[in-house]
């Protein structure tokens, strides 16, 4: 079995260091809040559209607009 690349510094995670979230594999290290750098664990992250947050930042940007999308820097979906 071929060991996977991190998908934040894309070199390869070996099964001691690896940290695995929606089927994506990240050094445990490298596994960090896009807004903070604070360091993620499965249980400590929220993502939208691939990437990461702490819990935190993702209720706080969330607040900022009241929506994902302008609130994660996305122009906003008009239905």
């Amino acid at each position: 079995m071929a060991n996977k690349k991190c998908q934040a510094c894309e070199k390869t995670v070996y099964a001691m260091e690896k940290v695995e979230v929606d089927g994506v594999a990240f050094h445990k290290f490298c596994f960090k809040c896009k807004e903070c750098d604070k360091k993620l664990s499965p249980g400590t992250y929220a993502s939208l559209k691939g990437v990461y947050y702490c819990k935190p930042h993702f209720k706080q940007l969330f607040a900022l607009k009241g929506n994902y999308d302008e609130g994660f820097g996305h122009e906003q979906h008009k239905v």
